[in-house]
């Protein structure tokens, strides 16, 4: 039976249009990892664009032979997808590009290791690039790719400077029963665009979510590191899922897999550049305190997790907290913040989530997989103010499943994750 295409709304459509008939936006580049929907919105965003897959051998090979002068004329609007795998093309646009003003192009590709190299030798000061991420809550809501996605508290948050009106119990917002279910969705099978259809059993998304890492691994990982023995990686990725959210320790992963610390390096690397994962490195500007220097890594989507381990079940603690981290570094990078993101843990056991740093200050969120917060699970957050010394503290939060909203004193908030992100 044909599945009806389901297409949630994506908050970067907002601007998209708007960029592509700017100055600036003669070249869109779309980056993001494999099936995150960049071909879709390209498409539907730009019907009278061109659509041109690279990933075919002969039309890439016809395309590469094409004068400049022929690309103004045959081609003048053009989505070129999986555009890193024919650099000369990139350098055609550039040419194209430098000798008239009236083509315009967007370029999709879905390994931003070898895509933005390539893009920042050629196309330095003439695109703009756009990162692609799993769905956040709030696209998760919409029901259409024509509705408007709504900003999160977090994110009215971030563009105020001043923290919105909260229920005291998330089960008095109107919006409660949808949030929940697309937060328990998340909580199931994270944010990928295909899981979203209706039609789809859910032994449906596990399979097509384990199909996902099958893929990335024989193509993203190839494409990104000419790799001829996977085994060592995939091991690598596998003992990262099992500890996400957990403090990245170089040599213990080195020993563990039985790799050399360089090469546990590099591939840190490539699971960070293929849009697998978060370096959230540790927050260390304050000399007379001793901090722990270890980065943590978190994966981005909690369904590719389960797909890794071979699993179906809810999340434990870590895996809670990397969602929630994920959730909010998302919505953060969609409404281009340009927020800087740590966590921060001291030698004497003191340890804070997330702390997002923003021009004025610094937001701190502990993260907690309970349904009753206490007083206690605040207490990383007293006085966080005195080491964080060199930015005020604007706002701490407690985000946990708890519907109940509290004011903890001390300037922190413990809300729902899905009333504060959705």
């Amino acid at each position: 039976m044909h599945k009806i295409e389901v297409m949630k709304a994506r908050y970067i459509c907002r601007d998209l249009r708007r960029l592509s008939e700017s100055l600036n936006g003669r070249i869109l580049v779309l980056t993001g990892a494999r099936q995150i929907g960049k071909t879709t919105i390209a498409k539907h965003l730009f019907p009278d664009y061109e659509y041109l897959s690279i990933e075919d051998l002969i039309l890439s090979q016809a395309l590469s032979a094409m004068t400049a002068n022929q690309w103004k004329s045959l081609y003048p609007k053009a989505i070129l997808d999986e555009v890193q795998k024919t650099p000369v093309l990139i350098r055609s646009i550039k040419s194209v590009y430098d000798q008239w003003d009236e083509p315009r192009y967007i370029l999709l590709g879905s390994s931003q290791l070898l895509l933005l190299q390539k893009v920042k030798e050629s196309l330095a000061g003439r695109c703009v690039i756009i990162d692609m991420y799993p769905l956040t809550l709030p696209e998760l809501r919409t029901s259409s790719f024509t509705d408007e996605v709504t900003d999160s508290p977090l994110q009215k948050m971030i563009k105020s400077g001043d923290l919105p009106a909260l229920f005291p119990s998330f089960v008095l917002d109107s919006l409660y029963s949808d949030k929940i279910l697309v937060w328990n969705h998340v909580l199931t099978f994270g944010g990928y665009p295909a899981l979203v259809n209706e039609e789809r059993t859910n032994q449906d998304r596990y399979d097509w979510l384990a199909g996902y890492v099958r893929t990335y691994l024989e193509r993203d990982v190839r494409d990104i590191a000419a790799m001829t023995d996977l085994e060592p990686y995939t091991k690598l990725q596998k003992v990262l899922a099992m500890q996400t959210g957990s403090l990245c320790n170089v040599s213990a992963l080195s020993t563990k897999v039985g790799i050399s610390a360089p090469t546990v390096k590099k591939y840190l690397q490539y699971l960070t550049l293929s849009y697998q994962t978060i370096m959230l490195q540790s927050w260390e500007r304050n000399e007379s305190k001793r901090l722990v220097k270890a980065p943590k890594v978190h994966f981005i989507d909690y369904g590719v997790v389960q797909a890794i381990l071979g699993k179906q079940a809810q999340p434990d603690g870590n895996e809670f907290e990397s969602i929630v981290i994920s959730e909010i570094f998302k919505q953060l990078k969609q409404i281009d913040s340009r927020a800087k993101f740590y966590h921060l843990r001291t030698s004497d056991g003191r340890e804070v989530d997330l702390i997002v740093e923003v021009e004025s200050g610094y937001y701190a969120f502990e993260v907690k997989l309970t349904d009753h917060v206490s007083k206690t699970d605040a207490r990383h957050l007293k006085d966080l103010g005195d080491i964080l010394n060199d930015k005020p503290l604007l706002h701490s939060f407690v985000l946990s499943n708890d519907v109940q909203t509290q004011d903890l004193g001390n300037g922190i908030m413990a809300v729902h994750a899905a009333y504060f992100l959705g």
